[in-house]
């Protein structure tokens, strides 16, 4: 039987359509290529996917000059521009405005530009699940690499073994494959629970096969603030599907748990150690999370000194021994997954909301976490709403919702750095997507 000219030329209307969404989706995927150019957690240069995400504001800024296509809304450019407003003050009023500058470029990338690029070229439902669908990729590669790397001892070093999963981001970011797996399983968990329309019957099972794998090599990532992002992030996801559907989540959720750590054995003793410590932090706190207490205490000391406007970004390493106590350590040992012995300095407090405060000040947390308290009350408003209407969106709505939770709550114990940065405004711009697109736009299926 001859091919349907007709429905070729349908295919080659729809992607030439989409092809502005193709800098979001290769920056997201390009994020799995291994990067050499971090010393001491520190980038030196721009990943592959930074500049695809410039490209991507690129391509975005042509469509607002030469096609003339619809500028955000007064709201949304309220929401998305309040964190230039601090990044900007602090960067002016900063000791050394010329060594704050590449910090204000980072974070304005990431909490501005990179997240409006997002929500101007989504058009549709179908093009955030393309978007989240690549990071569900990116989460299957990563995990799949990390899962090799504890069952062959090639991973990142942990207490004495090379067992770590860390991907392909190494030890000096053991932080990155645990960022994208909790953002892959979240996204995978929210597809499970409410099954876009359209979806070919063989293709459903995938979502709650994706999000149950995923959950191996999270739990050997030994990252206990991914662990509590990613317990946040889905649990709020399975409360918003409603009570009898959260019910037999939660159901699944622990018969899969008890068949993974307790029948297969995935890494049982470590991991019940890593997460008995997680109550331990206050009565018994290993080293690591003493230097993050004397880190945190210096950043509000900053803070004290300048409340206002902060010490500036890229402030806090000249800062941190003005004011930290003795009790910090010299740096964390790392690793194993092809790196030599290192000592990686401590350079931030581990916590976004303190950096933020202690190099920004007031004004500068204010203005950011106001932007995401709005993110997230407006997705998870329009998230109500869109299950009353019955909207064919709603498996979009909780991927946001789900996504921003789990950042916001994983800020509480890491800040911007490494490559996957560039994930943070990925997650951002879909939020705002969700939470502040024309109502019309959303309920696309």
């Amino acid at each position: 039987m001859p091919p349907d000219p007709g429905a070729a030329t349908a295919l080659h209307r729809t992607w030439r359509s989409r092809w502005p969404l193709l800098p979001l989706v290769a920056t997201v995927l390009l994020v799995a290529v291994p990067f050499e150019g971090a010393e001491g957690g520190a980038t030196l240069g721009a990943t592959a996917a930074d500049l695809l995400s410039g490209v991507a504001v690129l391509v975005c800024a042509g469509h607002l000059l030469f096609l003339r296509r619809r500028p955000l809304t007064p709201a949304a450019a309220l929401v998305l521009g309040l964190p230039a407003a601090g990044i900007a003050l602090a960067t002016v009023c900063a000791a050394d405005p010329a060594a704050a500058l590449p910090g204000f470029v980072r974070h304005l990338q990431v909490f501005v530009l990179v997240p409006a690029a997002v929500l101007l070229l989504v058009r549709d439902a179908r093009d955030f699940r393309i978007l989240t669908g690549a990071l569900v990729l990116l989460a299957l590669v990563q995990g799949t690499t990390g899962i090799h790397q504890y069952a062959t001892g090639s991973g990142a070093s942990y207490m004495g073994e090379d067992i770590r999963a860390v991907g392909t981001f190494g030890p000096g970011d053991v932080m990155g494959m645990a960022t994208v797996v909790g953002y892959g399983l979240v996204a995978a968990a929210a597809y499970a629970l409410r099954t876009p329309a359209g979806v070919p019957r063989w293709v459903r099972p995938w979502a709650p096969v994706t999000a149950a794998l995923l959950v191996v090599p999270l739990a050997l990532s030994f990252s206990r603030g991914a662990w509590i992002a990613t317990a946040a992030g889905a649990l709020v996801v399975i409360a918003l599907t409603g009570f009898r559907q959260a019910v037999r989540a939660l159901a699944v959720l622990g018969a899969a748990g008890v068949v993974l750590v307790g029948g297969f054995g995935v890494g049982s003793e470590m991991i019940s150690q890593r997460l008995t410590s997680i109550t331990q932090v206050a009565s018994a706190p290993d080293r690591s999370v003493n230097d993050r207490y004397t880190m945190w205490a210096a950043a509000e000391g900053m803070w004290r000194e300048h409340p206002a406007a902060g010490v500036g970004l890229k402030g806090f390493p000249a800062h941190r021994d003005a004011h930290a106590s003795i009790g910090l350590s010299a740096g964390s040992d790392t690793a194993g997954a092809g790196q030599e012995f290192r000592r990686q300095p401590l350079l931030s407090p581990h916590n976004m909301y303190l950096l933020v405060l202690s190099e920004q000040g007031l004004i500068g947390l204010t203005a950011l976490a106001g932007s995401w308290a709005a993110l997230l009350a407006a997705g998870v408003h329009r998230l109500l709403s869109a299950r009353k209407r019955g909207s064919a969106a709603v498996d979009c709505g909780l991927a946001a919702v789900g996504l921003m939770t789990w950042q916001t709550v994983d800020f509480l114990y890491a800040d911007i750095g490494g490559p996957s940065t560039v994930l943070t405004g990925i997650v951002l711009g879909l939020a705002a997507w969700w939470a502040l697109a024309e109502p019309e736009r959303t309920a696309a299926a």
